[in-house]
């Protein structure tokens, strides 16, 4: 014969009916029932209130919902979600917060949750984490430690017109410095953004980009006409590895925010569209919080840099016992005890450079404080692997 279940509620029933029978004292019934007195005088009660019914389990969700949240709360949460579709309820909180300060808002969890009540929560695809990596590009501890730059892919208008913003931001506080469109991505469209930029910021210590044009190129240092312009300007150029854009990663990041916002939904013409860039500048630096800077915006902690730019490119400067030769047209320059000339790279024509004497006949080659390479009895200059800034 198979074993039964003794239920719960049959116990409670036996119980009561051993009570009622009156044969032993409640005290040695609950011994013999394992439970204390104080829970056997309540089913003994709720039996003879009840009946059966009172032998059940009760709910013991509470009565009332202290923390319950108000239908004005729920209302103003919504409308911020409707309004920035995009948001989560990190976003949400802190944008009430410093909107309507002097109110009682709910947690995240409990915004989360109006969310799903009202179907508007979006499953996040998982995406494999990368180790952040600081050598041998800067670190960004303070506003202008680092900016960065970088054209955002291209798309297309509703009349079919190419756009594809240049943006520029501060690696610190993630403040947006520049967001639009150009007429061409050449040397001197860029550098006219970066000139408005630099009056009006400040100079940064480093400017961070890829090895596109018309930030980088192929030859000595991967120097270009920008990049030298920055070195006139007093700021140093970094590069990311070819093909590691997590090494510029907050600045893809932001690219990834303006995709949501502008790309995926672009206006009609170019006019409009460079509009909406200029309303999203706006946007992420004053309105959406930033969950990486503690959720605050990055207009509310970017500072402007105490390096004032007078828009006077200086030609840098070398130490004494430096050699200093002029790159020829040609890009070449000339170099005793070399009998010919040793080629540096045409984008360097016009421009000094300095050499320093390391060994037997050869030399270390700079512009500016940038290492380029080296010379030796090959009479050729030897371009260093990989990505490193080699000072003199």
């Amino acid at each position: 014969m198979a074993w039964g279940e003794l239920k719960v509620v049959d116990q409670r029933k036996k119980f009561v009916e051993a009570c009622i029978e009156n044969k032993l004292t409640m005290a040695e019934l609950c011994r013999m029932y394992e439970i204390s007195p104080k829970n056997g005088y309540k089913w003994l009660n709720r039996y003879k209130t009840e009946g059966d019914d009172g032998l059940r389990d009760r709910s013991r969700a509470p009565h009332t919902q202290v923390l319950q949240v108000g239908f004005e709360v729920t209302e103003a949460i919504l409308a911020v979600r409707f309004r920035f579709s995009t948001w989560g309820p990190k976003k949400v909180l802190s944008y009430l917060k410093r909107e309507f300060p002097d109110q009682l808002w709910p947690s995240t969890t409990t915004i989360g949750n109006i969310f799903d009540k009202n179907g508007l929560t979006v499953s996040r695809k998982l995406r494999k984490r990368v180790p952040g990596r600081t050598s041998p590009l800067s670190h960004a501890l303070i506003s202008n430690d680092v900016w960065c730059a970088d054209f955002k892919g291209w798309f297309l208008t509703k009349d079919g017109s190419k756009c594809e913003p240049f943006t520029l931001t501060d690696g610190t506080s993630r403040f947006l410095l520049r967001c639009l469109r150009l007429d061409s991505n050449n040397v001197e469209h860029v550098w006219a953004v970066l000139d408005s930029a630099f009056r009006e910021y400040g100079l940064p210590l480093f400017f961070r980009s890829d090895n596109g044009s018309p930030f980088a190129t192929c030859g000595a240092g991967r120097l270009s006409k920008l990049s030298i312009n920055l070195i006139k300007a007093g700021v140093t150029p970094e590069w990311i590895d070819p093909g590691k854009p997590q090494q510029n990663g907050r600045h893809e990041r932001m690219h990834q925010t303006l995709k949501n916002e502008v790309a995926n939904s672009p206006e009609f013409s170019l006019e409009e569209q460079s509009m909406k860039l200029k309303d999203f500048k706006h946007y992420y630096n004053y309105i959406r919080p930033h969950e990486a800077i503690d959720q605050m915006t990055p207009g509310s902690i970017y500072t402007p840099s105490p390096r004032i730019w007078n828009g006077k490119l200086q030609e840098p400067e070398y130490p004494k016992e430096m050699i200093v030769r002029k790159v020829r047209p040609s890009g070449q320059i000339s170099l005793k005890p070399f009998a010919s000339e040793i080629r540096i790279g045409l984008a360097l024509v016009g421009e000094h450079v300095g050499l320093k004497e390391v060994g037997d006949d050869i030399y270390n080659v700079y512009y500016g404080s940038l290492y380029l390479g080296k010379i030796d009895s090959s009479k050729k200059l030897i371009l260093p692997a990989g990505n490193k800034r080699k000072r003199f």
